[in-house]
């Protein structure tokens, strides 16, 4: 409780903007597929690359501009990313044209799926050493919190004033609650709080890494593959559910209850994984974070009831909690964290782009005549060869690590 109490101000900075990304994330997004589709006359495939296309934009600036926070004042990076959300939200609200939706998607998945993620990994990383791992819990909450409250609230709200109006709310809910209470939060500065007596905590070799240093290093790229899974799958899941239900003769409201199982399932594994990367290390989960999402996406096909398809979204659940975790301790455990913002942007770039290849991919392959539930079983099988593959990384980063705390 004590850690609670002394770091509320900071801790709930991380949560506003962990569920205040919610209005840029794939579930909430595709809470309105099926009216987006029927009022631009979309089909599955073309909705799909429209996605795409509009966060592999997305995933491209955040590259550009992702060394923003090492550079600009959370105070001030927060406010302006923020504020492109709003915006985001209004366009949605009013705009007509094809074009018009592809660069909204595009504003939406930059600010809130890409900058507001970011920032607050990158913040809660540097603000946060000895402890890391269990603010990344704790502010990792926004995520499911927003996955329980916001689809009842936008199915309701649909329902009572049609899917544009709940955009124009969103928007006003963004300017006129989010960012004052950002601003009000982060009306203090704050010094990283840890056991290296305040400093920024370096990485391996006892360095600070460079971003062109990290790309130089052949450990970044073998943790590649974990980094695209957990994006790519849990962003499908989401983005075809309005498909789902179709597919399986369920009503859109049916899957209310599986928004939740999904979320408590991550809230509970994510604090179980924030205190196992305190005292174990990020790297020592790799090889079994995976290893529930494979075991959802096997189900996905065979259930018949919104019960399955909820149970199925629970283990999906259990991976995501743990990969939220890992995404944020990795990085700057690894490679430090004074260039933090720098090297977390390519991290987050390449997790964006898994969420952008996803929607196209399944997409298309839905055209071709292969419902999504028909494609668990390939993404379960994937999974599980990601997993396998990281037991050697593992190892790998442990020698790295016990290198460096040898005897010279």
């Amino acid at each position: 409780m004590s850690f609670l109490r002394d770091n509320a101000r900071w801790l709930a900075t991380g949560l506003l903007l962990s569920f205040g990304s919610s209005f840029g994330q794939t579930y909430f997004i595709s809470l309105f597929a099926g009216e987006i589709r029927a009022e631009y006359r979309l089909s599955d495939g073309q909705w799909g690359a429209i996605y795409t296309m509009a966060t592999l934009t997305s995933a491209a600036l955040l590259i550009a501009f992702g060394g923003w926070a090492d550079t600009v004042r959370l105070s001030r990076l927060a406010v302006i990313v923020v504020s492109g959300l709003a915006l985001a939200a209004l366009l949605m609200a009013v705009g007509q044209s094809v074009g018009l939706l592809v660069f909204t998607v595009f504003l939406l998945r930059f600010c809130g799926q890409g900058m507001m993620t970011h920032m607050k990994a990158t913040a809660m990383a540097r603000w946060f050493v000895a402890t890391r791992g269990r603010a990344m819990a704790i502010t990792n909450l926004g995520f499911p919190v927003g996955e329980v409250l916001l689809p009842l609230l936008v199915i309701g709200s649909v329902a009572m004033i049609g899917w544009r109006a709940t955009w124009g709310g969103t928007a006003l809910v963004i300017l006129c609650v989010l960012i004052p209470t950002l601003v009000v939060l982060l009306s203090q500065d704050r010094a990283p709080k840890g056991s290296n007596g305040g400093r920024g905590a370096p990485g391996l070799h006892g360095r600070h890494w460079t971003r062109s240093e990290v790309l130089s290093h052949p450990l970044f790229y073998a943790f590649i593959p974990f980094l695209l899974t957990p994006g790519f799958i849990g962003t499908v899941v989401f983005f075809h559910a309005v498909h789902v239900a179709e597919v399986k003769g369920w009503d859109l409201i049916d899957l209310g209850p599986s928004y939740a199982t999904y979320a408590i399932a991550s809230v509970a594994v994510s604090f179980a994984s924030g205190s196992l990367v305190d005292r174990f290390g990020p790297a020592r989960l790799l090889p079994f974070a995976l290893v529930p999402m494979a075991l959802g996406m096997f189900l996905i096909g065979p259930v018949e009831t919104p019960l399955g398809w909820a149970v199925a979204l629970a283990l999906v659940g259990i991976t995501q909690g743990t990969a939220a975790t890992l995404g944020g301790t990795l990085m700057p455990t690894l490679f430090g964290t004074d260039h933090l913002g720098s090297v977390r942007a390519i991290a987050t770039a390449i997790m964006v782009v898994s969420t952008a290849i996803g929607p196209g991919l399944t997409g298309w392959i839905i055209d071709l005549g292969i419902p999504y539930p028909d494609q668990g079983v390939a993404q379960g099988l994937w999974c599980l060869v990601v997993s396998a593959g990281m037991v050697p990384v593992m190892l790998w980063t442990a020698r790295l690590q016990n290198e460096e705390r040898a005897p010279g």
